[in-house]
């Protein structure tokens, strides 16, 4: 199995074995639209599929991943310490688009980041580098935009932050080989995910409540009509014969159950939280339509039929 290259919040690998319950004993292609970090996708490995993001910059990170491994391995090893001085060769190496002090290396190169939706030139594959260096050096591994769709994020504190990942990409990059990435809205998985195929939607939670923002992960956020015209897809792809699993918060069991799936809470202990001391287990649900008897044996997680 491979390991997520990325930190992600929401990250699924503590509820792995409970999701593997869920399989069907056998599936065709698998599809994941909301990707994320990709826990489920790279601990399966799936031959083929679909993962899609709505972030253009995760993205273009797993393109660059899958085609360009070597190539975004030694841009990474280019990087010096986040507390270092600032690149005096390099953009922002004085002050930011604001004006404002660049304190350190970190900040030049978080403002390097944000080219793109600052509407500056960008290279992909700096850009993806970038990414990936700033996973590994912000505060708490968090990914947060600005309403301009700015990452965020301050400087973490780390004594010897692995950027580089070298195994974890080359690993990822093969498992990737086949995929189809995509960057578009989730419903496209209703044109192509076909009968006996195994759909995995981990949208961004619906709060558990007013202070718990489960999708400030992006400037776009998912409310709650994106959280209905999911539930509809689910539905469309349960009418199509193909296999369903969905994990989200637990305040929308009733709207899944009511809706005919096979509802279950689990608990979750959230990895990434702004309060390092309040990483407390919270209830996610996990909705699906394959019915019990349908699934996989205890332990025979990953043996899907390709």
């Amino acid at each position: 199995m491979a390991n997520p290259v990325l930190k992600w919040a929401g990250g699924k690998r503590q509820l792995l074995d409970e999701l593997y319950g869920r399989f069907p004993r056998s599936y065709d292609h698998f599809h994941e639209p909301f990707f994320g970090g990709g826990a489920l996708f790279f601990d399966i490995e799936p031959d083929n599929g679909t993962i899609n993001d709505t972030n253009s910059r995760l993205i273009n990170f797993y393109k660059q991943v899958r085609d360009r491994p070597r190539e975004l391995i030694e841009f990474l090893q280019t990087f010096d310490d986040p507390e270092a001085e600032a690149d005096s060769d390099r953009q922002f190496a004085e002050t930011n688009r604001k004006g404002k002090e660049i304190k350190n290396y970190y900040y030049q190169q978080r403002e390097l980041f944000n080219n793109r939706p600052y509407g500056d030139d960008y290279d992909e594959l700096e850009e993806a580098a970038l990414l990936l260096y700033l996973n590994r050096t912000c505060y708490n591994g968090l990914y947060r935009e600005n309403s301009s769709g700015g990452f965020n994020v301050p400087i973490g504190r780390y004594s010897n932050p692995d950027w580089v990942r070298k195994k974890e990409i080359r690993k990822a990059s093969r498992v990737l080989e086949n995929t189809d990435i995509r960057n578009s809205d989730f419903e496209y998985v209703l044109d192509e995910a076909e009968e006996g195929d195994l759909v995995y939607f981990d949208p961004p939670y619906e709060p558990m409540s007013p202070t718990a923002y489960f999708t400030d992960y992006s400037a776009e956020g998912f409310g709650q009509d994106d959280q209905k015209r999911l539930l509809n897809v689910a539905q469309e792809l349960d009418q199509n014969g193909v296999n369903v699993i969905l994990s989200n918060s637990g305040v929308m069991h009733e709207m899944y159950d009511d809706a005919g799936f096979y509802v279950e809470v689990e608990g979750a202990t959230r990895s990434i939280n702004s309060d390092g001391e309040n990483r407390d287990e919270v209830d996610e649900i996990i909705a699906t339509n394959v019915a019990p008897e349908s699934r996989q044996k205890a332990g025979q997680q990953g043996l899907a039929d390709f």
